[in-house]
Order: C-alpha cells, then sequence, then structure tokens
C-alpha cells in the first residue's frame, strides 16, 4: 500500500503539460529551450572577450617568487651582488694581497707582477653553492598604441551586440516553430473532427446500404465499396493522428518539456501590420549587415595603426637573499622606464593589409545595401503569397460548404434509386479532396506568416 501511496505521490511529477496556452509555451520557450541557452552562453562568452581586451588598458602586474641553488661561479658571484653581499672577496681579494710582494720592487720574490697576473683566485673561481630567493613585482602598461588598442575595444563591444542579434535571431526562429506547432495542431485537430463527421456519415450510408441489400434493392458489392471508403478514411484519420503525436513531440522538443494537450487556437493567424519605415529599423539581417559595416571600418583603423608608434611603460620592485623575504627592505631594488617602438618597414605586408581591410569595408557596404533590398523584396512577396493564401482559403471554404450539400443530395438520391453508390462515394472524395487542399492553404499560409513575423521582427512574440 505504501509503494502505491509514493507512486500516486510522484505521478503528477512525471505528467506533461495538460492545456498549455500559446502565450505559457512561448514564456516556457524563452526559459527553457536549449539551442536558445547555447546561444545565451555565446553572448556572455563575447562579454568577457570585451573585458578582457578592455582590461589590456590598465596594464598587467605579475608577482614572482623563485628558489634557486648554485655553485656556477657567475650565478653565484651574480646573486651575492643582487643581494647586494658581494665583496672584494669575493674577488679573491685574499689571494691578491698575499701575493703583494710579487710586485714590490726589491723584494726578493719580485717578478713585475708576473705571478699576481697569472694567479686564478679560488674565492671567485670555485665558490661555494648558495641559494637564492628572488621576489618581485613587475607592472606593464601601454601609453599609447596608435588606437589599436581602443579600436579592439570597440570591435568586441560590436561582437557582443552581434552575438545578441544572433540570439534574437534564433529565438524569432523558434518563436515562429512554437507557433507552427499550435497552428499545426489546432489544424490537424479540426481535420480529425470533420474526417470523424465524415466517417459518420459513411457509417450512416453503410447502414443505408445494408437496409437496402435486405430489401433487394442493393447489392452487396455496393456494401463492400461503402466499406473500403471506410476503411480509407479510418487510414486517413489514424495518419492525422500519428502527425498530431508527432507535432506534440516536436513542441516537446522546443520547450524541452514534455506537452500532452494544448489549448486550441484559431486555425488562422493573423496578419501582421507591415509599416515600411520600420521594416529597415527592426530586421535582423539589415542589423547585422550596418552593424559588419561598423565592424569592418574598426578594422580598417586597426591596420591603419600599424603605421603608428607604440609606446609602454614598465617597473619593477623586488628584494633578493640567501633566505626567503631575509631583509626584504635592505635589499630591496626597482627599475622604471619607456619603451618606444615604431615599425618603418616590413616589406609592404602592412599595406597590404589595409588595402585589404579597405576592401571588405566596401564590401561590408554593399551587403548593407543588398540586405535592405532583399528584406523589403523578401517581405513583399510573403505578402503578396499571404493575400494569395487568403483568397484561396475562402474559395475552399466555400467549395467544401458546396460539396458537403452535393453530398447529401446524392445520398438522397441513391435512397431514391436514382444515384449509384458510386457517384455518391465520388461525391464524398471529392468533399474529402476539399478538405485536404483547404487544410493545406491554411497550413501554407500560416507558415508564411510566422516566417514574416521573423522578418518583421517587431517584438510581439505573445501575440
Amino acid at each position: 500500500m505504501k509503494k502505491y501511496f509514493i507512486f500516486l505521490l510522484a505521478w503528477p511529477l512525471c505528467a506533461g503539460l495538460h492545456n498549455l496556452e500559446l502565450n505559457q509555451a512561448l514564456h516556457r520557450l524563452e526559459n527553457n529551450n536549449l539551442q536558445l541557452k547555447i546561444s545565451r552562453f555565446t553572448e556572455q562568452m563575447k562579454a568577457y572577450e570585451n573585458q578582457s581586451v578592455k582590461g589590456m588598458n590598465y596594464g598587467k602586474l605579475d608577482l614572482s617568487i623563485s628558489g634557486m641553488r648554485s655553485n656556477d661561479a657567475g650565478n653565484v658571484f651574480g646573486f651575492k651582488l643582487q643581494s647586494r653581499e658581494a665583496t672584494f672577496g669575493d674577488f679573491g681579494f685574499n689571494e691578491f694581497i698575499s701575493q703583494m710582494d710579487t710586485i714590490t720592487p726589491g723584494s726578493p720574490t719580485f717578478d713585475g707582477g708576473t705571478t699576481l697576473l697569472a694567479t686564478a683566485p679560488d674565492d671567485l673561481n670555485y665558490p661555494e653553492a648558495r641559494n637564492h630567493y628572488l621576489s618581485k613585482a613587475t607592472y606593464m602598461l601601454p601609453l599609447y598604441t596608435g588606437g589599436k588598442l581602443s579600436e579592439y575595444e570597440r570591435i568586441t563591444e560590436a561582437l557582443q551586440r552581434m552575438s545578441q542579434w544572433d540570439t534574437q535571431k534564433l529565438m524569432n526562429e523558434k518563436i515562429y516553430q512554437t507557433k507552427k506547432a499550435f497552428y499545426d495542431i489546432s489544424l490537424v485537430e479540426n481535420y480529425i473532427i470533420n474526417l470523424s463527421q465524415i466517417m459518420l456519415n459513411i457509417q450512416q450510408l453503410e447502414s443505408v446500404v445494408s437496409s437496402m441489400m435486405q430489401e433487394g434493392y442493393a447489392q452487396e458489392i455496393d456494401l463492400l465499396e461503402v466499406q473500403a471508403r471506410k476503411a480509407e478514411a479510418q487510414s486517413m484519420v489514424n495518419q492525422a493522428k500519428l502527425n498530431k503525436n508527432l507535432a506534440y513531440q516536436f513542441l516537446s522538443f522546443l520547450l524541452n518539456e514534455e506537452v500532452d494537450s494544448i489549448k486550441k487556437v484559431n486555425d488562422m493567424a493573423p496578419m501582421p501590420s507591415i509599416i515600411a519605415q520600420e521594416v529597415e529599423s527592426n530586421n535582423i539581417d539589415i542589423q547585422q549587415a550596418l552593424l559588419g559595416q561598423q565592424i569592418s571600418h574598426m578594422a580598417v583603423n586597426v591596420e591603419k595603426a600599424k603605421y603608428l608608434p607604440t609606446l609602454g611603460a614598465f617597473g619593477e620592485y623586488g628584494s633578493a637573499d640567501n633566505v626567503l623575504w631575509n631583509e626584504f627592505a635592505q635589499k630591496e631594488f626597482y627599475t622604471v622606464g619607456l619603451q618606444l617602438s615604431w615599425n618603418v618597414f616590413n616589406g609592404g605586408s602592412d599595406a597590404a593589409d589595409l588595402e585589404k581591410a579597405k576592401v571588405n569595408y566596401l564590401r561590408a557596404q554593399n551587403q548593407v545595401a543588398l540586405a535592405k533590398s532583399g528584406v523589403k523584396l523578401q517581405v513583399k512577396k510573403l505578402e503578396t503569397e499571404i493575400l494569395s493564401k487568403n483568397a484561396d482559403v475562402k474559395s475552399f471554404t466555400k467549395q467544401l460548404v458546396f460539396s458537403k450539400k452535393v453530398y447529401e443530395n446524392y445520398q438522397s438520391r441513391y435512397k431514391e434509386g436514382i444515384a449509384s453508390i458510386s457517384d455518391v462515394l465520388m461525391k464524398q472524395s471529392q468533399e474529402l479532396e476539399i478538405l485536404l487542399k483547404l487544410l493545406s492553404v491554411k497550413n501554407e499560409r500560416n507558415t508564411k506568416i510566422f516566417e514574416l513575423n521573423s522578418i518583421l521582427n517587431t517584438g510581439n512574440r505573445y501575440e
């Protein structure tokens, strides 16, 4: 009993969403869609790249501590000198003093200094091994880079905005797919309702044929023909249900959670208002092209900066001793300086890179013009196609009403023996055909409206 109680408590947590409304789905999409999450991570990385470039303006401070031990003559002498502990004794002056009489005239050992000069002092050449600990802080600061650093900062900011446009574009695409899934499910459910009504009509026709057979007014072939049509209609119902399940699976994938049922929407999506002046200011492709043009202009400035000098400052502070941090203040040292660098010739590579950047800028300008004209043409094309689909919907709706009346008329004729069962079923086939055409036209119309909404990027995502 306890196991069943635990199962009942856990079951609602595993169940999918029921009667989900479109607005709720769009809110969940914005928060849960995995592709949008990945795109936002890309935005964050671009933001950190921009912060990294900005940080270069404040220079670089390095703290280092190194520990060494050596008996190399050059190293040991250098260690002592850096620790401010070098003495004359380190040069072997004890041996120098002991041999001073060799350079004193009148001395019995006087040789004019030949022996003294040939002496290799052991203290200098064979010192004892010594530890050396060096602690220092080094700071480097760019003072002038010809504008290159500031342009890199602007470029990374633009690339961050570009990634935000990419996320918005992906968002529009996912909204388009989510809305289409809702309208597709609603269309299919309406289609299933109409098919169910047709199935009911076929069953009624089957009963009529069976009754007429018993009275001798119909043949067995008539009944078989009706049953074959019934099986065909049932197959269409099953296929429609499979398509609806597939649409639910895709919707669940978009929202990253299971959806069991939705609240139906009108199977005709509303037509967006088109304001020509707002198309350019809102369309993402145009905005990205304009941003690309700005980035290419910044790249030209970066190449121009190669012709200018760079100036940097540096400073170093530290202390060294054979014991870590021993007498730090007494043995401290510092170094400060400036460095000017100016490349005056590199075989024409800078000139070629500058010309390449200028050509890229010209290309970006043409890409902006192409994006503007292309988007206007695409909007006009979609608007025309939607208006055409609207006319088709009206036409097929009227045809469907007419085909239903014709079918009812032929069914009455069959009962009176004026029409054959084939004539009745043919009229029903026409009704099914028009129903499928109407479903297809509505689906195509909705798809074009959602595509138009994505292009317009009006921000009315929850309408």
